[in-house]
């Protein structure tokens, strides 16, 4: 019987050390589990505060996953067909962007990058006008890159002859005839204290006056110091519209210097049984005698600056603008950048045209009318004279035979 009872009590006693070790991996496997989770838990608080400090911290820089899109969508259509990566800058954040999270958004409504979020109604305007400057500028650097070996080349004052000066507002503008320099002018002596308004600023006094100094005008130091320090201005225009524009203005209309200097020898020239009339006032010549005589290589007359190549009136491969804008667009893209260099807020760019007023602006609709005065060749080779200036500032061809 004590035997029984003592048998009973071992197999107790057995089965009591068996639940125990069965006990003791569970045990273990639920502090295992709640430890790890308590270090989660630790780790995303203490990454959270690293992310507030991150963003909070001054010279941040932001990156978009993918920039190209964003970029096409916010370009105007002269814009669109841009070559190679012309993405926003690495300050841009685009809060659509997975990658952003809620603590994010929050902070950022708190603590704003320097350059703002793309969808910040405020500054939509300036998002898209900054980022079409960034794709213009990156588009030049390409496109010299890939086709001038002038880059490295010493800045000499024949590269600045056409760059006038304003020191108040630390600008230099580099004229180029029929894409607005005339209104472009005014503006600038309404900074220098010359006129109090460009209504008040006549036509002469703009190009005659010599109130505006060249870049050329100062000495080697000079130029270099505002080559660095100031901000350099180029705006362009449509080439073929340049063209016609300039054509309009110097050979449909009375003028004493382009009739006898260019129009006496193109008619002598390219005109058959020209009249003496004619020969003797050089009045008169045709859109098609004007082409024949820019498109031949041994002109009887040089060439002009209001049709000459903007690569060549500007060096834009030379010389590094900091601000591209489009005649297509000046109005708003020169009020942006006379916001951003701090202009009286008064002093919008003038609309006015004083020159031929009762003349139309020259248009693509326009445009098109002289240019089917001559054949898909000449059209050619019109084109091809051009070409840097349309690839360089991202123009496209303005016929569809064109190759």
């Amino acid at each position: 019987m004590f035997w029984m009872e003592y048998k009973t009590a071992d197999v107790r006693c057995a089965r009591r050390r068996l639940g125990a070790l069965a006990m003791k991996p569970t045990c273990t496997f639920w502090f295992i589990l709640l430890f790890g989770a308590g270090g989660l838990v630790l780790f995303i608080h203490l990454q959270e505060i690293s992310e507030m400090v991150q963003l909070q911290a001054p010279g941040v820089k932001f990156r978009v996953a993918s920039r190209q899109p964003v970029m096409k969508q916010l370009c105007t259509h002269s814009e669109e067909s841009l070559r190679g990566n012309t993405g926003m800058g690495s300050r841009e954040l685009d809060l659509s962007s997975a990658r952003v999270t809620k603590r994010h958004r929050k902070l950022l409504l708190k603590n704003p990058p320097t350059v703002r979020a793309l969808n910040s109604s405020t500054s939509s305007s300036w998002d898209r006008l900054s980022l079409i400057q960034e794709a213009r500028k990156r588009l030049v650097k390409q496109v010299c890159a890939k086709y001038k070996s002038n880059a490295k080349r010493t800045v000499t004052p024949h590269h600045v002859s056409r760059i006038f000066v304003e020191d108040r507002y630390k600008l230099l503008y580099c004229e180029v005839p029929k894409a607005g320099c005339s209104n472009w002018k005014r503006v600038l002596m309404v900074l220098g204290g010359v006129a109090s308004s460009t209504r008040e600023i006549k036509h002469d006094a703009v190009h005659y006056g010599n109130h505006l100094k060249r870049l050329d005008s100062f000495d080697h130091q000079g130029i270099a110091w505002r080559l660095e320090t100031y901000t350099k201005v180029l705006f362009v225009r449509e080439p073929f519209e340049r063209l016609v524009s300039a054509f309009r203005d110097k050979f449909e209309n009375p003028n004493t210097y382009y009739h006898p200097v260019f129009g006496k020898p193109i008619i002598s020239k390219y005109r058959a049984n020209a009249s003496l009339a004619a020969l003797r006032t050089g009045t008169g010549v045709t859109f098609k005698e004007f082409m024949q005589y820019l498109l031949d290589v041994h002109r009887p007359v040089g060439m002009d600056i209001h049709w000459e190549h903007v690569n060549q009136l500007c060096s834009p491969c030379l010389l590094d603008y900091d601000f591209i804008g489009k005649f297509e667009n000046i109005e708003e893209e020169a009020n942006f950048l006379l916001q951003r260099t701090g202009a009286p807020a008064n002093l919008t760019f003038p609309r006015f045209k004083d020159r031929h007023p009762q003349a139309a602006r020259t248009s693509v609709h326009i445009t098109e009318q002289y240019f089917a005065q001559l054949n898909a060749s000449e059209r050619q080779r019109a084109y091809d004279f051009y070409y840097m200036d349309y690839l360089m500032f991202n123009y496209s061809k303005p016929f569809t035979d064109l190759y």
